[in-house]
């Protein structure tokens, strides 16, 4: 018998269409033999939406009232998403044929590709653990503090674990450049505390570029990290699995001609940075430390299901942990499923694991006792 997968993807986040090109490979590779699947749109503005497969693959932004039929949420209910009353009619039964009735299918797992606040930051995990449904990715936890760069840095800090020097700035306060200057000294970097897909980021290298930095990452979050720049080479490795069984993959690297690997270089001219998979003239020793390294890292942030972790390699060996991404892009440029393909992984066996992974952790933290006695 099929399981019925629902992805979850668009957002209120600044990455919507990030979401939405990730969420297009993943409803394109996943095992249709194996798994029913429905897509559920979040909108702009944060209503949620049951996609028919034909305008899901041609959209790449969600606008409530021109997409989809709206859906609700009832928690306690064996099905916790349904359409909403006023949507019941046969248009619903027209236009997903594969339904017998206009009530919404029952949700075995959820794929949640929603990327940026109020999709990997823990505000989404923990609605889905109240609808009691299993989901792929970090708990709401992990999640959070693997979302806010502040909270990562301090714990990895406190677990012995290279984290590059930063000052954290809060927006009522402030900011005290010539202190900053002091101790971090040039170049930085400015980025928002709870942000992805490097939205919000900036080198600052003069006093008027991190005034003009710090001003852009306070648009997108209320906390901002200037952090000091690393001399060294921008390696990643990917993470899967539970906490009981947790893989490693091989390391790549994002090598640029000029500039960082910002918003732009990623998604609108990714010419301009280069994925080198394996990362080449990195020695065997250095490969070991940076996927013990990551290890540790995803461990002390009490991550599960899978993470992309993000390195900086030193020339002295040193290993820092620049970020974990809780839930990594699903692109056609992206690192986290090109590492495990690299791996002998497939796409469509990557997404499998992942999905067993959700309901394997979901059975095992149902088991748990829940009343006094």
């Amino acid at each position: 018998m099929k399981l019925t997968v629902a992805i979850l993807c668009g957002g209120v986040s600044p990455e919507h269409e990030v979401s939405m090109n990730s969420a297009r490979n993943i409803f394109k590779a996943i095992d249709k033999a194996k798994y029913d699947v429905v897509v559920i749109g979040v909108s702009r503005n944060g209503q949620w939406l049951h996609l028919p497969e034909d305008e899901f693959l041609q959209l790449t932004s969600i606008e409530s009232g021109n997409n989809g039929w709206p859906l609700m949420l009832l928690p306690g209910e064996e099905r916790v998403i349904q359409y909403r009353p006023s949507q019941q009619s046969p248009v619903a039964d027209q236009k997903f044929p594969s339904f017998s009735a206009s009530s919404f299918p029952k949700i075995d797992v959820v794929f949640p590709i929603i990327h940026g606040p109020f999709g990997e930051d823990g505000t989404l995990q923990g609605l889905l653990a109240l609808l009691g449904l299993p989901f792929v990715g970090p708990n709401t936890l992990g999640a959070s503090v693997g979302m806010d760069k502040d909270f990562t840095k301090r714990l990895l800090q406190d677990a012995g674990i290279l984290v590059a020097p930063w000052v954290t700035l809060r927006q009522h306060e402030t900011p005290d450049y010539q202190a900053i200057v002091q101790k971090l000294g040039y170049p930085m970097f400015v980025k928002p505390a709870n942000m992805g897909s490097s939205v919000g980021v900036s080198k600052a290298e003069t006093l008027e570029e991190l005034i003009a930095a710090i001003h852009l990452a306070f648009k997108f979050d209320t906390k901002v990290l200037v952090e000091q720049g690393l001399k060294g080479r921008e390696i990643e490795t990917a993470v899967l699995g539970n906490i009981e069984d947790l893989q490693v993959s091989g390391v790549g690297e994002i090598v640029m001609e000029k500039g960082f690997y910002d918003y732009e270089s990623k998604y609108i001219s990714p010419d301009a940075a280069k994925v080198v998979i394996p990362a080449e003239n990195v020695s065997e020793k250095d490969v070991q430390s940076i996927r013990e390294t990551a290890l540790r890292a995803f461990q002390v942030l009490g991550l599960e299901g899978l993470s992309r972790m993000d390195v900086f390699l030193l020339p002295d060996g040193r290993v820092f942990v620049n970020e974990p991404n809780t839930l990594p892009g699903f692109t056609n440029i992206s690192m986290y499923p090109k590492l495990w393909m690299q791996a002998g992984v497939s796409y469509p066996d990557l997404i499998d694991r992942l999905l067993s992974l959700a309901i394997q952790r979901h059975k095992r933290d149902s088991a748990l006792q829940r009343t006094r006695f």
